[in-house]
């Protein structure tokens, strides 16, 4: 659920305000798609930087094959997580060069089908091949973004890997506003 966090936080520093210009990049790595979103906004104002409260909400998790007492335990673990909201610092540097890992971690192997961005709201859909024995992720989010907030909604489907083990299914959405300024901690 951390990286999620993150995987949202790093929507935070990629959208710009609604007078934004508009990214639409069809079959582009991340990295393509981290450049063009810089290119496009070095004249405009991103998201304020400062400190943003997010709530992270998933709304399903499935592991086909999971025990369902296992799989009870763990949904009530997540349930007890979904009752908190947590800060993060989103800084200036963050907002004009968002780093084209932002999405996908150390995997560079991952592939957009498609990121629309511009007019306030974001869409995307994400490929990445399966490493360390798991399956290839698919990776569909869409949202809304302001310079004060962002909504996402994110679908994320994990292909079982070899042997058939690992296939993940899991929705979520993020609600996250901006609360002030960053302290000096962080």
């Amino acid at each position: 659920m951390k990286y999620a966090a993150c995987l949202i936080a790093g929507c935070a520093a990629l959208a710009a305000c609604n007078s934004s210009p508009k990214v639409n990049e069809k079959n582009a790595s991340v990295a393509e798609v981290a450049q063009k979103v810089q290119e496009a906004g070095t004249d405009q104002s991103f998201i304020r930087a400062g400190k943003w409260q997010s709530k992270v909400t998933i709304d399903k998790f499935e592991v086909p094959g999971m025990p369902a007492d296992v799989a009870q335990r763990m949904q009530g673990v997540m349930a007890q997580q979904q009752a908190h909201s947590f800060e993060s610092c989103v800084t200036q540097e963050d907002v004009k060069r968002p780093k084209a890992d932002f999405f996908t971690g150390k995997n560079n192997e991952c592939q957009y089908d498609h990121f629309t961005m511009g007019g306030g709201k974001i869409d995307a859909l994400m490929h990445c091949p399966g490493k360390g024995g798991s399956g290839e992720t698919t990776m569909q989010m869409a949202g809304t973004y302001s310079p004060e907030s962002y909504q996402m909604q994110m679908a994320t489907k994990v292909e079982p890997g070899a042997g058939g083990h690992g296939g993940v299914n899991m929705e979520m959405r993020v609600d996250s506003h901006r609360v002030g300024e960053c302290s000096s901690n962080g």
